[in-house]
């Protein structure tokens, strides 16, 4: 025989033989699953009508999700299809009494890894931890809307830990009691103090309805722009001067920049619930479409040609577009400005922050409309 065939083993046939059946068993996995429903008619599609009886297998799905939501204290991940599940931006709160829960019962939630300050590495629709006692208080003083609180099992109670829970509770903030370990993990070893609150992510107003809700205002509409500003709380001190003086709306770029977060919130001292807020791709194109509505952009620069004081255009339509806290105004959002305004000052002062040079422009502009 060819080969090596006279080996102990060695195979006598060429070909393998059939293989048993199933026995009928497997004859439901030759079926077809039927024709392909339209986009109005299925439930996950965000074209689907609302109108249509949801399948079985959906509603049992969704049942399933309310559940375990309602078990770990937050918001179900369903909802009007194509939209957000969030209320933060619009003054929601958390709703419900408030439920006790150890982490040897219910699981918990695993929330980001972010502290007072510091920019999340998560996805931008994830919930948000903000922790530290002092931070924590001041949120819920300013009705940052949290959907749940943690606290640390055998932590020292002092007046801001029974503050914050006598608040949540207040409220109807779920409370949930978890090891310092786990704490650790959800914070990802930040100082938290024993006490963290999860917010949902910002709803943002889009830019075509933050602009045109400015245009129809009695008075003469005032947007703030940030181009590139990445310290959350620098944006969040923006928001609450935007506030005070009368904008009607800050918009920033998504990309390098700070988005709100507790943080920002927290800083707006919930100004952030009164002023509309918007995320743009691109600053520079969403600043001409403004031109093209009547806007005036004006760039804030230390070597501006324009004086603050002399600013004419500040009575009419005005977008007041501010640097980020290093370089200040980019080269295409600068080339972009109508003008550029300076602010005057002594000459032992190089600079001014982001969010006083914001403030001390919104308030000349509010001077100079109120004569």
């Amino acid at each position: 025989m060819p080969g090596n065939s006279q080996r102990r083993n060695a195979r006598t046939t060429s070909k393998k033989g059939a293989s048993g059946g199933s026995g009928g068993k497997g004859r439901d996995t030759l079926k077809g699953r039927g024709k392909t429903l339209p986009a109005d008619e299925r439930p996950w599609h965000k074209g689907y009508s609302g109108t249509e009886k949801l399948p079985s297998k959906t509603a049992w799905k969704q049942d399933k999700e309310r559940k375990a939501a309602a078990a770990e204290g937050r918001a179900p991940k369903i909802g009007k299809p194509g939209s957000k599940d969030t209320t933060w931006g619009k003054g929601g709160t958390g709703k419900g009494a408030p439920v006790k829960r150890t982490a040897s019962r219910t699981p918990v939630s695993r929330g980001p890894k972010v502290a007072p300050g510091r920019r999340s590495a998560t996805p931008k629709d994830a919930p948000e931890l903000l922790v530290g006692r002092n931070p924590v208080v001041e949120a819920l003083r300013a009705h940052v809307p949290a959907t749940a609180i943690y606290v640390a099992l055998g932590i020292d109670i002092d007046e801001r830990v029974s503050e914050a829970v006598r608040t949540a509770g207040d409220r109807g903030i779920p409370l949930l009691e978890v090891s310092r370990a786990e704490l650790d993990r959800l914070t990802g070893g930040v100082l938290h103090q024993g006490i963290g609150i999860q917010v949902p992510p910002f709803a943002y107003e889009p830019f075509e309805d933050l602009l045109n809700a400015a245009l129809e205002q009695p008075t003469a509409p005032l947007l703030v722009a940030l181009d590139g500003v990445t310290d959350p709380r620098n944006l969040g001190a923006v928001i609450r001067s935007a506030a005070a003086f009368g904008a009607h709306g800050v918009f920033v770029p998504e990309r390098r920049a700070s988005g709100i977060t507790a943080t920002a919130w927290r800083t707006s001292a919930g100004a952030a619930a009164r002023v509309p807020v918007s995320q743009v791709t691109n600053l520079t194109r969403s600043l001409k479409q403004a031109q093209q509505e009547g806007f005036t952009v004006v760039g804030l620069d230390a070597d501006g040609e324009t004086d603050l004081y002399n600013l004419e255009a500040a009575v009419g339509p005005l977008v007041i577009v501010v640097g980020s806290e290093g370089r200040g105004l980019s080269r295409l959002v600068g080339a972009t400005c109508d003008l550029r305004v300076s602010i005057p000052m002594a000459s032992t002062v190089e600079s001014l922050n982001a969010s006083v040079a914001a403030a001390v422009t919104l308030a000349e502009v509010a001077r100079r409309r109120a004569e």
